[in-house]
């Protein structure tokens, strides 16, 4: 947020300004040396006497401040970021009372801030100094060695009068433009760090000869599919294989770790497999525009992202031509409609960014509206009923059931409700499918899945248990 803030308001700031200035002076300049050289082209050779020391002069200043300014530039970004995450995190630093070690923090941070700052301008001072001692020594030499010509009848005292006049005309504009450099390095800090965004790699592009699909029954296949997000970290999961038929329910089972939202994550196609592929109705999905392929899925997630905006925005994000009575038909097919009319503005009801106002059992309902409105043929749920009440993980189960129904639904979820109902469960540890089967199936294997169940069964939740 600092880069496209304070970086490109510093760019912004310098180009309206200091550009206008930079070309005045670089025309005063022309001007100013064609004259002199006409009045006197020896006392023109004496003025350039100064150019050499303003250049070594220059050089030494600049070789310091740069690297103090891009310092200034990457210190309040970091000040900046740690206020956005300590007003973000305030509930959490109150209940753990870290205030005093925030604050001690904020103060580390904003002395680093000052530090660099003041250095920038201490040695960025020098620049109006040497300009001033260049422009009174050159005014010397002009009129100690226009005195000695003019002795000799080489020029006149009024030439030498003239050109005075015009030596100072040409360091003028050279003192404008030495100033005006602390600004252009502290734009050209900004700039580099803006360019830093801008030259972060885009999305994939879609292969040449990919295609849009207009619809599809929703049959998925993994095909021996191996991938690493790390090319030196190992691979995060090899040789997956398995068939969802349409309107199937997978289920992905394991521990924390296993790879269960890399497949997802590979379906959506937000990273491409290494080996292997993934067949939509038996076409690969690389031969399939990502926005085509993403307008068959819908997601309903952990942790539901609401925009700023009314309860009828959100529900709308999942097919924006949708009317409002669509929009209602299915808030009340995924049991959202009863709340949303409680609330004092009903759909019109405004929401922050975060959804403060409303419970996360609440915003999980908005987000299956969302994904019933997007009418899509693949649903992604990953860990959708976690951290609800009972009361409402039953309203969110049944919004769940039509939703699911007639769908190819991919679920991640640690609880035993939500994956007996499957018709397939895929278990996967370390990155590798070791049992495929129904619930029923998996129980009589006696496998990893039959211990998550009878500790799930004890009490505890599916994984928890497993792990401890």
């Amino acid at each position: 947020m600092s880069r496209v803030t304070n970086d490109i308001e510093n760019v912004s700031n310098t180009l309206n300004t200091s550009f206008i200035q930079i070309c005045s002076s670089v025309l005063t300049l022309i001007g100013t040396v064609t004259v002199m050289l006409w009045l006197s082209p020896l006392l023109t050779a004496v003025t350039m006497l100064i150019i050499p020391a303003m250049y070594f002069g220059m050089k030494w200043i600049t070789k310091r401040t740069s690297v103090r300014f891009k310092a200034q530039q990457r210190q309040l970004g970091q000040m900046n970021g740690y206020i956005e995450e300590t007003l973000s995190g305030q509930r959490i630093i109150k209940a753990f009372s870290q205030e005093e070690r925030v604050m001690a923090k904020m103060k580390e941070r904003n002395d680093s801030l000052r530090s660099a700052g003041f250095w920038a301008q201490v040695y960025s001072g020098f620049i109006p100094k040497l300009m001033n001692f260049l422009n009174n020594a050159s005014f010397a030499l002009i009129a100690g060695i226009g005195g000695l010509l003019a002795l000799q009848g080489v020029v006149t005292i009024g030439t030498i009068v003239i050109f005075v006049e015009f030596s100072r005309q040409f360091t003028r504009p050279l003192n404008d433009l030495a100033n005006q450099w602390n600004t252009l390095l502290s734009a050209l800090a900004g700039a580099e760090r803006v360019f830093d965004v801008i030259d972060e790699k885009n999305e994939s592009e879609d292969e040449k000869d990919a295609v849009d699909v207009e619809d599809t029954q929703g049959r998925v296949e993994f095909a021996d599919v191996t991938f690493s997000y790390e090319q030196d970290e190992g691979e995060t999961v090899r040789n997956i294989s398995f068939t969802a038929s349409p309107g199937q329910t997978i289920a992905f089972v394991g521990p924390t770790g296993a790879g269960k939202t890399t497949m997802i994550n590979l379906l959506t196609r937000f990273y491409d497999v290494d080996s292997g592929s993934i067949l939509l109705d038996g076409q690969p999905i690389q031969q399939i525009r990502r926005e085509s392929l993403r307008s068959h899925l819908a997601c309903v997630l952990q942790d539901t992202f609401l925009f700023a905006g009314t309860l009828r925005e959100n529900i709308r994000y999942g097919r924006l031509n949708a009317t409002d009575e669509e929009v209602e038909e299915a808030a009340k097919k995924a049991n959202a409609h009863s709340f949303i009319t409680a609330l004092p503005n009903g759909y019109d009801t405004v929401l922050t960014s975060d959804g403060s106002g409303i419970s996360q059992g609440q915003k999980q309902l908005l987000a299956i509206s969302r994904a019933i409105l997007a009418d899509p043929k693949i649903l992604i749920l990953d860990e959708a009923t976690s951290n609800i009440d009972t009361v409402t993980e039953v309203k969110i189960q049944e919004a769940l059931g039509r939703l699911m129904e007639g769908r190819t639904s991919f679920v991640i979820a640690h609880r035993l409700n939500t994956i007996r109902k499957a018709d397939r469960i895929v278990v996967l540890q370390e990155g590798q499918v070791t049992e495929i089967g129904n619930h029923d199936e998996l129980l009589v294997r006696n496998g990893f899945y039959a211990s998550l169940h009878k500790s799930a069964v004890e009490g505890l939740p599916l994984i928890e248990k497993a792990h401890g």
